[in-house]
């Protein structure tokens, strides 16, 4: 991809995910994530209706009137998006492929942290760590955020959920917002979820596509696997084949489900050809 059409498809997304951000998600983001906590901010004079918990005794003796301490929320946080780039994510029969839309979820969650003045870490990953870009704030930098997700190249196809938790825990020391990003085919990442939720606000977005969850029969059939590159032919008028196919997802589907459930992470499953704005409203609503 040369640079003016790269950058056409960046400002493209900015465009459609900033007002989203703006206009939707906004309020929504500020009042499901809040700050670490209440720091102190001034002192001044008790009002009727002020709690009076918060009278401080010392400035109040001093000038032989009542005086509060008024507190503020210490509201900056760090939002990290942890993406799978591996090769499974270049599947897509609605004319969309799954990355696309992750890309654009994760632009509208960047911006939406961005106007609540938050930073804003990413992590691309497969079966290792391909690229690590440190929490800044501003729009430039959530700029070239989506510009690495629209087109940074993977060196491995593989998943390994497992591998990029372990990498978060090294880099992000301090309590953060984690949205993992992927289709979640894959296991075993159960034990190091648990682990990272006790530190983390983590929620996982399972971005998938219909023809995932139940094949079509449409005879005999040459399909790659994305991630081990290998070509098949496939008879999927066999339907002994089609259940097998539709139970493995089923079992990917429940052990998401199960994990994120038990270590007590949120999750969010978005389908290729559902409004990912929808998803993403219902579950700050029902955090909120």
């Amino acid at each position: 991809m040369d640079t003016k059409e790269l950058l056409k498809r960046v400002r493209k997304i900015e465009i459609k995910t900033r007002r989203l951000s703006d206009h939707i998600f906004g309020g929504e983001y500020h009042s499901t994530f809040k700050g670490r906590g209440m720091t102190f901010s001034e002192v001044r004079q008790y009002q009727y209706g002020d709690d009076v918990r918060s009278i401080d005794w010392n400035v109040t003796a001093r000038y032989n009137e009542p005086f509060v301490k008024v507190f503020e929320e210490e509201r900056e946080l760090t939002m990290m998006l942890m993406v799978d780039v591996s090769g499974s994510e270049l599947f897509g029969t609605s004319n969309r492929f799954k990355k696309e839309i992750i890309t654009e979820i994760a632009a509208t969650l960047a911006f939406s942290a961005t106007q609540n003045n938050d930073k804003i870490g990413l992590i691309l990953f497969t079966d290792q760590i391909e690229l690590y870009i440190p929490p800044k704030k501003g729009r430039s930098h959530v700029l070239r955020i989506i510009r690495e997700l629209i087109e940074f190249e993977p060196t491995s196809r593989k998943t390994d959920i497992t591998e990029a938790l372990k990498f978060l825990s090294n880099v992000q020391k301090k309590r953060s917002i984690v949205f993992i990003m992927s289709d979640f085919i894959c296991d075993d990442y159960k034990h190091t979820l648990k682990i990272s939720s006790r530190k983390h606000d983590v929620t996982g977005i399972r971005v998938f596509d219909k023809h995932e969850e139940h094949i079509p029969n449409l005879g005999m059939v040459n399909m790659l696997d994305e991630e081990s590159g290998e070509l098949r032919l496939v008879n999927t008028s066999s339907k002994k084949m089609r259940q097998n196919y539709a139970r493995y997802h089923r079992e990917r589907f429940d052990y998401f489900k199960d994990s994120f459930a038990k270590s007590g992470a949120g999750t969010i499953s978005c389908r290729v050809d559902e409004s990912y704005v929808k998803k993403l409203l219902g579950y700050f609503k029902q955090r909120g």
